[in-house]
């Protein structure tokens, strides 16, 4: 009898013992329902998981030998080196400021709905030398093709191989057609990396519908002959071609380009095409910079322009050279630029 009790008393143990642990596992499934869910993920299913799936992300860009390579981002970088304008100022537009460590090598001033994040970050007057550069740990660096050359930071392998990827703009001297559907790539490329997809498109919608207002101003009507040069102190002139975002830019707002080649181009021949509009590119902070007032003078000044049409009927407009070259966010600014230019009337009638 003594030991049917002693059983009988280690069943009811038993059955007690096995009853708390199911109610415990039942009150943690109430409390963490997600986690007795996916309890048979990988850690890395799991890490896909809180990043939305975004990371590991892989993304098309360049070394310096202009070879196409691809770089993959275990997470949202954290540490970011900015050089130029456009990489600094499209990051700003997105709204990761806070995540700038070192930037440097504006053409202008930022633009004004920036200025405010800009004061935030640590900018390098003088440009930032490799050995500066290393001392701030970036996990990332964004910058044109001319930065990564020797005498600069070097080609991308010595970054990669410290575990620090880079990004090169498209149209800062890596493709031969430098055209403004890049402009658009490198935006969203950027909004992938930092995970702003929705800001990034935005910006280039934006972008897109401005510039379709220029084709529908030109319908019905002949097309406006116009170029877009860089002037010298020495009279000659650097012409942007359908090869570069601002000859592209006429072509795309539905006007004609006059001179399709990139490169120099002279009084003369000017002359002889006699554009009805010339946008004149300006900038500052170099030595061989061009200011607001000469851009407009040496055209207007020069004897052999004086017959042109763009020159007697005042249609000379200052343009910066962060609108048409690697112009980033700033292709808003070309596009309006060129608009009010090309199409005075339409553009203040809209």
């Amino acid at each position: 009898m003594k030991k049917f009790l002693s059983a009988l008393l280690v069943i009811c143990i038993a059955f007690s013992i096995v009853g708390c642990s199911t109610n415990d596992t039942a009150e943690n499934q109430e409390k963490n329902p997600t986690e007795s869910e996916n309890s048979t993920e990988s850690p890395i299913e799991a890490a896909k998981e809180e990043g939305n799936g975004k990371y590991p992300l892989t993304i098309e860009t360049y070394n310096y030998k202009k070879e196409n390579i691809e770089v993959t981002f275990e997470e949202k970088p954290k540490r970011v080196v900015t050089v130029y304008q456009n990489c600094i100022e499209t990051l700003l537009a997105l709204g990761v400021e806070d995540v700038i460590v070192g930037a440097a090598g504006l053409d202008h001033d930022v633009k004004d709905e920036y200025k405010e994040a800009f004061d935030t970050i640590n900018y390098y007057e003088k440009g930032m030398t490799k050995e500066e550069v290393m001392a701030l740990e970036p996990d990332f660096i964004i910058s044109w093709s001319s930065y990564f050359g020797e005498k600069k930071l070097g080609d991308v392998d010595f970054w990669h191989d410290r575990g620090i990827n880079t990004y090169i703009m498209n149209n800062s001297g890596i493709r031969a057609d430098r055209k403004l559907e890049h402009e658009y790539t490198d935006i969203l490329n950027l909004g992938k990396i930092f995970d702003k997809e929705d800001e990034a498109q935005q910006i280039v919608d934006e972008i897109k519908a401005e510039v379709a207002k220029g084709k529908k101003f030109a319908k019905g009507k002949e097309p406006v002959k116009a170029l877009v040069l860089q002037s010298r102190k020495d009279g000659t002139f650097r012409n942007y071609g359908q090869d570069s975002v601002g000859g592209d830019l006429i072509t795309e707002l539905g006007a004609d380009l006059v001179v399709k080649e990139s490169g120099n181009v002279t009084a003369e021949e000017i002359a002889s095409l006699n554009p009805d509009v010339i946008f004149t590119v300006y900038y500052s902070y170099y030595e061989a910079s061009v200011e607001y007032d000469d851009a407009i003078n040496r055209l207007k000044d020069h004897k052999g322009l004086s017959s042109v049409n763009a020159v007697k009927k005042d249609r000379i407009f200052p343009i910066k050279l962060g609108e048409v070259y690697c112009s980033g966010v700033r292709t808003m600014d070309g596009v309006k630029t060129m608009l009010k230019g090309l199409y005075p009337h339409e553009y203040e009638g809209q």
